[in-house]
């Protein structure tokens, strides 16, 4: 039989929200930029919850539009948390080419992102 499917949520304790952390992360971690993101993260100890931080700036465009570009970028990541090879905290910056695009699109942006950095276990790599 198969395991119980682990619960894919997205709490308060997930979330990146002092502007310190942010700062941490982008002076620190590591970056990369492909298609709609730039990532930045930060490896955190073995136990730790990986945690997610968001920006969106108005050159994306209206509220609308920015709301929209982080509810797509929230939902890749927590869709896709469990597959993570270690703990991260993970930055997340929409750029300019999210404005329009599907969910897929932008969830195999952020996948590619993460393969790229090897931050995906192999296995559990989703869709290409």
């Amino acid at each position: 039989m198969n395991p119980a499917p682990k619960r894919l949520r997205l709490g308060r304790e997930s979330r990146l929200a002092q502007s310190r952390d942010f700062a941490r992360v982008r002076q620190q971690g590591q970056r990369l930029v492909l298609g709609c993101l730039i990532a930045n993260w930060q490896p955190l100890p073995d136990g730790s919850i990986p945690k997610l931080g968001l920006v969106t700036t108005k050159k994306i465009g209206g509220a609308v539009q920015r709301n929209r570009a982080r509810r797509l970028l929230r939902e890749s990541f927590r869709q896709h948390q469990h597959e993570l090879t270690q703990p991260v905290d993970l930055v997340l910056v929409a750029r300019n080419s999210i404005v329009g695009k599907s969910f897929t699109a932008v969830e195999k942006d952020y996948l590619a992102a993460l393969r790229r950095a090897n931050l995906l276990k192999a296995a559990e790599a989703g869709p290409s």
